[in-house]
């Protein structure tokens, strides 16, 4: 499969771009409320959207004739033509700069910033890198690097060694995704990966015991639990990186340490069976 691979051709996308705007619906953030925080209060007008849920909006809309066999997008516009099957989130870090209000249109700027080829335990990877930009009239909001990787097909027996978490989580939080929590989020991010919510296609296609949590669903769930300890604060940065996948009806355990005095706090993910899911990191900063 790597000599299949023609990288240059790949890294002719670098620098493509592309532009979405959206107006902040409050619906959308009422609806993510109540899928995430069991919240069944109306969001209104003026109010900040949390962080991450900005991965609600400014959602490209494909038509339905040009999605690829994997539900994505057929591969070739904004993003390179990458021929290997399984494309996973691999991680992002992210920086929040401003309020991003609900009720008001806002725009996002993508850009394909890198693509590299790396040789895996499981055989090619390709890496690319989208640095989004989410501005509010002439602010600057946001800034979301974005990691995507694409790998070969599952092998029969492929699994990699799970990694220990850190023993000594401050706090945790407990979690068991089903496949009506990842069906919602699907809609509201209108994902149509087949891995979260088509299961022959998962198991039988991508090699899965059953539909995968979604990556960014798993790192919104660390984000709000860390909130929730470092109350009166503001998240000035996030970054994450998928570890492994989890899926659906597992436990899933959120936990983090303490913020040291700058803020600074580290989390992570990790499964029923003590396996590392995700490694991350916020800073915090003062409300005012």
């Amino acid at each position: 499969m790597t000599d299949a691979l023609d990288i240059d051709h790949l890294q002719s996308w670098i620098g493509r771009t592309e532009t979405h705007d959206d107006l902040m619906s409050p619906w959308t953030a009422s609806a993510l409320a109540a899928t995430l925080r069991n919240d069944d209060q109306p969001w209104q007008a003026g109010q900040a959207l949390p962080p991450l849920w900005h991965w609600c909006y400014f959602l490209p809309t494909a038509p339905q004739l040009q999605l690829g066999p994997d539900g994505h997008p057929a591969r070739g516009g904004f993003l390179p033509p990458v021929p290997l099957p399984r494309r996973m989130w691999a991680g992002s870090q992210l920086e929040f700069f401003a309020p991003l209000p609900l009720g008001a249109p806002a725009r996002k700027t993508s850009r394909v910033a890198d693509v590299t080829l790396k040789q895996g335990k499981a055989g090619a990877l390709v890496f690319v890198k989208v640095a989004h930009e989410v501005h509010a009239g002439s602010t600057l909001v946001l800034r979301d690097l974005h990691d995507i990787v694409y790998r070969e097909a599952a092998k029969p027996g492929e699994s990699a060694p799970p990694q220990a978490p850190p023993a000594d989580a401050a706090w945790s939080v407990e979690h068991r995704p089903d496949a009506t929590l990842l069906f919602r989020y699907s809609a509201l991010t209108f994902n149509s990966h087949r891995i979260h919510y088509d299961h022959p296609y998962v198991t039988q296609v991508e090699g899965y015991d059953d539909l995968v949590v979604h990556g960014p669903l798993i790192a919104t769930l660390l984000l709000e639990a860390a909130q929730l300890h470092n109350p009166g604060r503001r998240v000035g940065a996030y970054r994450f990186k998928a570890v492994r996948p989890l899926t659906c009806g597992r436990l899933l355990r959120v936990c983090g340490h303490a913020a040291d005095a700058d803020g600074k706090v580290a989390l992570w993910a990790e499964d029923g069976q003590g396996a590392l899911l995700m490694q991350a990191s916020a800073e915090f900063t003062s409300s005012s």
